[in-house]
């Protein structure tokens, strides 16, 4: 038995131990959110936070998970009160078709975690989350915005490792 925690709430998983954890987030918690995309970890739809570091869900066993806290897109902030990076994704008209977005968000929130003034070359090195529609351009604007909007705030998680580019 696996225990985890997401989004604040204690699980328990009786999965095989090799199970990914994208698999355990969507079929067994019904948190949608967090989208398969390849499979293999190149993508980053599945992006989620595990103990402060954004890491690709589809490629991380559940047995890799025991004891650890994890946040999801759906654990970020209620829909009433976005976070910094929910509200600036939306002020820069960011999503097309939206299916990256939930993956490029949390990526983006371990960013300013771990650097909450990032430069250019910092998002371009921490956003590797692949965007078919091309808003490389609009995510950048997004980090630097919500950046400004948090900049005497204190990070809503610990600090991480991040996903995408531009």
């Amino acid at each position: 038995m696996t225990k985890f925690v997401v989004n604040g709430h204690e699980f328990e998983s009786n999965d095989p131990p090799d199970m990914p954890l994208l698999w355990a987030l969507r079929d067994r918690l019904k948190m949608t959110g967090t989208k398969f995309g390849c499979g293999i970890g190149l993508c980053g739809a599945c992006t989620v936070i595990i103990d402060g570091q954004a890491k690709r869900s589809c490629q991380v066993p559940i047995s890799n998970v025991a004891g650890k806290a994890i946040t999801t897109i759906e654990g970020l902030a209620p829909i009433e009160t976005p976070t910094a990076i929910q509200a600036a994704w939306i002020a820069e008209q960011v999503p097309q078709c939206g299916y990256c977005q939930s993956g490029m968000i949390m990526a983006a929130t371990a960013l300013l975690a771990r650097k909450p003034n990032p430069s250019d070359a910092d998002i371009d090195e921490a956003m590797t989350n692949i965007c078919r529609c091309g808003t490389y351009p609009r995510v950048r604007r997004a980090i630097h915005r919500a950046a400004g909007a948090t900049a005497s705030a204190q990070p809503a998680i610990a600090p991480a490792t991040g996903a995408a580019h531009e």
